[in-house]
């Protein structure tokens, strides 16, 4: 795996330098969208709809719109402003225990591995962290925006989640109302908690799979096998002429036009090309 980010952990007056690896990988299936007559993949462009073109990345920049309509520009020297020290950082605010922490502030989540001068004050730090039972609030920068996390511990190594602020939580008032004076019955309650008791195990993640994914791949492996499969049309290349060609046919047409006298409109050009593979 390639690091996605390189820093430190900034613990106290200690910096402990780290490399940063993305932990988790989605593996849904994905669909491209075809056209339905002829099964062509169908093309994203980004395009410039006041000057009707498509726009090169070279011609893209980073806008805020602050009013309906209205941007200011952020140019990478804006981003550059910001002090390096922030940007490659990931530095620990308060270590609480985990169990103060509700999974749904949590959103990805990062391994992190010391990098060669690290390796005794990353051992020291999570050792520490194992035996006090504490996890670390923490405060970085990732991917142009400064993130809080949650610095913890996953079987031998740090791992680093992402977090959600508390104003990006929506809160549970705005949810509709619903009617909380239901009557539950005494047995009823307790039928429920023996169901509960009854369906407890240990966790294991390895028992829990992605029954719709894998049988989505059935079905694809087996209209493969069964070759229920669509080439993609190849885009029709523009007609090529041979130079040769394209020269004898200029030739004979200044001839027939008196040597193309001076005022006269040019005819418009053949397009000229060496030959395909």
């Amino acid at each position: 795996m390639r690091p996605l980010w390189k820093g430190s952990i900034s613990f106290g007056l200690v910096n402990i330098p780290v490399r940063l690896f993305a932990a988790t990988e989605e593996k849904n299936v994905r669909f491209r969208q075809l056209h339905e007559p002829c099964r062509t993949p169908i093309e994203y462009r980004k395009v410039c709809p006041t000057c009707k073109k498509e726009v090169a990345p070279d011609e893209i920049v980073k806008g805020y719109e602050y009013e309906k309509g209205r941007f200011v520009i952020i140019a990478d020297s804006d981003l550059a402003r910001i002090p390096e020290e922030s940007t490659k950082s990931i530095a620990v605010v308060d270590f609480v225990r985990q169990e103060e922490i509700d999974p749904v502030y949590y959103d990805r989540s990062y391994y992190l591995v010391p990098a060669e001068t690290g390796e005794k004050a990353y051992q020291l730090l999570l050792q520490a962290m194992v035996e006090a039972g504490m996890v670390a609030v923490v405060r970085m920068v990732l991917r142009s925006r400064q993130a809080l996390g949650v610095l913890r511990i996953y079987e031998d190594h740090m791992v680093v989640e992402t977090m959600f602020y508390p104003d990006e939580v929506r809160p549970t008032a705005a949810l509709p109302a619903w009617n909380r004076d239901v009557k539950i019955h005494e047995n009823e309650l307790k039928m429920a908690q023996e169901l509960i008791k009854n369906l407890t195990a240990p966790f294991d993640p390895g028992k829990y799979t992605d029954d719709y994914r894998r049988a989505l791949l059935e079905i694809i492996e087996g209209k493969i096998a069964g070759e229920e499969v669509y080439l993609a049309p190849s885009p029709e290349k523009g007609e090529v002429v041979d130079l040769m060609e394209a020269l004898k046919a200029s030739v004979s047409a200044t001839r027939k036009g008196g040597g193309g006298g001076a005022g006269r409109r040019p005819r418009q050009k053949e397009k000229v090309g060496s030959a395909q593979a």
